[in-house]
């Protein structure tokens, strides 16, 4: 089977990072049979400057001139919702953060190789993920969602309801069997009542969750924690409390 050519992209004004962070990339793609096509850009409004939505992740310094990163990944997520977005950052308590535009994960600097191919393991490993589905069994039959498409689930009586981007689907189960199910795809209890898809989070306030649908959803005291736990380990930090 063919393999698939990813292309990235890395905005960062200092030259030696920019240099380190596409020679990770040139190693990763050598030791894991990967192909890779690199773009470098000195600062975000060269960037920005006729975007097309082409590029498959964009690791994103946070200190740049000019336009820092954060304000950069806002505006470029009014043009593309779908590219992976990685903040390289000196800002070590950064992660939460990064979910009001969408960031999947962030290097922390001095980047480390170890750090790097693990991170960037997993985000690939998204797209061969991405038409992973769950059978939602039904009164009147089945039906296949994908699960990148769930913003979250939720318990009501005896069935439960799928939030999707096209609507809500009903479906029979039990939640902890559905979350049985979806362990390690990035499914997190928030409490008794809402199993929630990490993709589609957009921020943390307190015990509340922000979701891409414009959902506020509640964490309850004696999971918050445990929550944010979960939620540091999915995007690849230690402590995000």
């Amino acid at each position: 089977m063919e393999k698939t050519m990813y292309k990235l992209a890395i905005v960062e004004d200092n030259r030696e990072a920019a240099e380190k962070l596409s020679s990770f990339l040139e190693r990763y793609a050598q030791e894991h049979q990967e192909t890779f096509e690199i773009k470098v850009f000195g600062d975000a409004l060269d960037f920005l400057n006729d975007y097309r939505m082409v590029y498959d992740v964009v690791f994103m310094d946070i200190e740049l001139p000019g336009m820092n990163g954060m304000e950069a990944a806002r505006r470029m997520r009014k043009l593309d919702q779908k590219v992976v977005l990685v903040f390289v950052t000196n800002m070590a308590g950064f992660a939460v953060k990064g979910y009001e535009v969408g960031a999947a994960d962030y290097l922390v600097k001095p980047v480390h190789y170890g750090d790097f191919e693990l991170k960037l393991k997993r985000i690939l490993a998204r797209y061969q993920e991405a038409e992973e589905a769950i059978l939602v069994v039904r009164q009147s039959g089945y039906i296949r969602l994908l699960l990148r498409e769930i913003r979250y689930i939720e318990v009501q009586g005896h069935k439960l309801l799928y939030h999707t981007e096209e609507g809500v689907v009903d479906g029979s189960g039990t939640l902890l069997e559905t979350e049985e199910k979806l362990k390690d795809k990035g499914f997190l209890r928030c409490n008794k009542c809402y199993l929630v898809n990490q993709r589609h989070i957009t921020g943390v306030n307190g015990y509340t969750l922000m979701m891409t649908g414009g959902e506020e959803l509640q964490i309850s005291r004696p999971r918050k924690k445990t929550f944010m736990t979960e939620l540091a380990e999915v995007m690849g930090k230690d402590n995000v409390l």
